[in-house]
């Protein structure tokens, strides 16, 4: 499960070495936006190495490489998919050609290694105008796709628009991109809350991210993790009435009942799909019974 993918700088040697004791479910260690290119070799050295010596326990690791467009990215895969990461995010997707030449790349690479092929997962990042509007196909373009993840900074950028906390501006973005994983299958998650200091803002920017469907929420600072991680969390309320579904349905079969009802609604199946999936979040965080 990730409520969070905390974003690590690929060319700071002291973030990577605390990247799995900062509480994120996932770690981005990043070979873009936040390297300089005077500094792309180092930083993929560096990521290489934290892959093959760090121990990052319990943590999935992603590692986000630069754009297809840039003479970096081919260096990125070669230098990190054999040390096997959870999962490669490319950047500024457009449409899925994009991602049926990354995965065609990322297969030559697998096969030369002899390395199970299609293991590595990708969560692209959507940032572009055309990547929104191509969303869908994206999400479909090839069975590695785990998710889509929007980036809003470079989209608004692309939309010449301001980014504002209230969001506005992404409202359509959002509500597009996860339309688009859910109706592929796949997950959804959101850009990441850039004021460091407004946690208040930030609880209200999850809480609505959560509320248009998406899965979790990407995170740049550690400070952001507690917050975001309990707001994808089922709370214990929840929990306690998904149990209940449950056992209301069972209780039904018991009596030979075909229509059953709880707290005076009837039980259909959107209502027994969200407790099935309250409770499966519940066991991925807690672990144990529910």
């Amino acid at each position: 499960m990730r409520r969070t993918m905390l974003f690590l700088p690929g060319n700071n040697a002291g973030m990577l070495a605390n990247g799995d004791i900062l509480g994120a479910d996932s770690i981005i260690l990043d070979l873009e936006d936040a390297v300089s290119p005077d500094q792309k070799d180092s930083a993929r050295i560096l990521v290489r190495n934290a892959l093959k010596y760090l121990n990052y326990r319990g943590c999935e690791v992603i590692i986000r490489i630069n754009d297809i467009e840039t003479p970096y990215w081919e260096d990125d895969l070669e230098a990190v998919l054999p040390l096997k990461p959870d999962v490669i995010m490319p950047t500024k997707v457009s449409g899925a050609d994009y991602i049926h030449r990354l995965a065609a790349k990322m297969t030559e690479i697998e096969e030369k290694n002899g390395m199970e092929v299609g293991k590595t997962l990708i969560i692209p990042l959507l940032e572009t105008t055309l990547g929104i509007e191509n969303a869908f196909e994206i999400a479909k373009a090839d069975p590695r796709m785990a998710a889509l993840y929007l980036g809003a900074e470079d989209y608004t950028a692309d939309l010449r628009c301001k980014r504002t906390k209230e969001g506005t501006e992404i409202f359509y973005a959002r509500t597009r991109l996860v339309n688009a994983a859910r109706a592929a299958g796949i997950e959804a998650y959101d850009t990441p809350w850039t004021d460091v200091d407004d946690m208040e803002g930030l609880q209200k920017d999850t809480e609505l991210a959560k509320a248009l469907g998406y899965t979790g929420k990407a995170v740049i600072n550690p400070r952001h993790v507690d917050v975001v991680n309990a707001v994808f969390s089922p709370t214990e309320a929840e929990i306690n009435y998904a149990k209940e579904v449950f056992a209301a349905i069972e209780e039904g079969k018991r009596l030979g009942k075909g229509a059953v009802s709880l707290r005076g609604k009837m039980i259909d199946k959107p209502i027994v799909e969200r407790a099935r999936q309250v409770l499966e979040n519940a066991r991925a965080i807690y672990g144990g019974e529910f």
